[in-house]
């Protein structure tokens, strides 16, 4: 399902929420659209691929793809670039870590020349007539993790900051009760799990406050919407404990040999 989040008739955001199918995880897909180019964002793998390719055929032609981007090097995120790169004549965007691992996803020599690595400080980028900004989510989750903030449409595409896990029939829409969201879409705990350490958190809220942001569009499950629910989502992160702070020795106890039995 297409959900439009923003549109001045130039400049358009979207939203793909119900494209995976079976047991991959639920993962929401992007495009920004100004004066007739297009970026996608976190495209997705083989899951979403053939149904995304349809679904943008409403919004601009593949041909018309002049960025992919790639928040991070999950398959989740980016395992479909192969397919993206036969079909348009698109620069792939990933961060300078992940540039040797993208081809791994791809036939040889298919990134040959197609690749933009985003230096460590983040960088703006050029489409039709908007210019939008790349900025660093280092260590949320992992090492090389950008985000894209749309100055025109004030919406921060946060990748997995602000994910959660819900049904595809929710996913992407605003949340309304964060205290229930929190817990009922698992937030909390898949926070805690894949998201580094507080001081990572603490950086990336110090960062993001500084720009005009009126929406927070994770790539799984709901979004957060409106200034007020901004606030208190960067509110939340900027206090809580992860990854590195959450780890004891019994993490690194490894459970009691048992002897497999062959009766």
């Amino acid at each position: 399902m297409a959900l439009v989040l923003y549109d001045d008739g130039n400049h358009k955001c979207v939203a793909f929420t119900e494209l995976v199918q079976g047991e991959g995880i639920q993962s929401n897909q992007f495009a920004i659209i100004d004066q007739g180019e297009g970026i996608l964002l976190d495209p997705g793998g083989n899951l979403t691929y053939k149904h995304l390719i349809a679904e943008l055929a409403d919004y601009f032609l593949p041909s018309h793809t002049r960025y992919i981007f790639a928040s991070h090097q999950d398959p989740d995120i980016i395992a479909s670039v192969g397919g993206w790169l036969l079909i348009t004549d698109a620069q792939v965007i990933i961060a300078e870590e992940w540039t040797r691992f993208l081809p791994h996803f791809c036939m040889r020599g298919a990134t040959a020349g197609r690749l933009v690595a985003i230096p460590p400080r983040g960088m703006w980028l050029r489409l039709g007539g908007a210019d939008l900004q790349i900025v660093p989510a280092h260590y949320l989750h992992t090492v090389g993790f950008f985000q894209i903030y749309d100055p025109i449409s004030k919406i921060l595409f946060s990748g997995d900051i602000g994910a959660s896990l819900m049904d595809g029939h929710a996913a992407g829409l605003p949340v309304n009760d964060f205290d229930a969201h929190l817990h009922d879409s698992h937030m909390l705990a898949f926070h805690r799990r894949y998201m580094s350490n507080n001081k990572a958190c603490r950086l990336w809220v110090e960062m993001v406050r500084q720009l005009d942001i009126e929406w927070i569009v994770p790539q799984h499950g709901g979004s957060f919407k409106g200034k007020p629910m901004v606030k208190r989502f960067l509110d939340w992160f900027e206090t809580l404990e992860c990854g590195t702070d959450l780890i004891s020795p019994a993490d690194f106890t490894p459970p009691p040999r048992e002897v497999p039995s062959h009766d």
